[in-house]
């Protein structure tokens, strides 16, 4: 199940830089894309503000 960016995204871009296959958009709220995100990980080990989470 792909991760997912949760409101208390601050947009700081550290979770694109990380990202091994570009899931990641940027906005207002980062979002992931779940057809790209391969379940890592690593975007929600580099979130500082706890913002990504592995989905439902």
């Amino acid at each position: 199940m792909a991760y997912v960016i949760s409101n208390d995204c601050i947009a700081c871009g550290t979770c694109i830089d990380e990202c091994p296959s570009g899931a990641i958009s940027e906005g207002e709220i980062y979002k992931i894309d779940p057809e790209v995100c391969v379940d890592c990980g690593t975007c929600a080990d580099v979130c500082p503000s706890g913002a990504i989470s592995p989905g439902e």
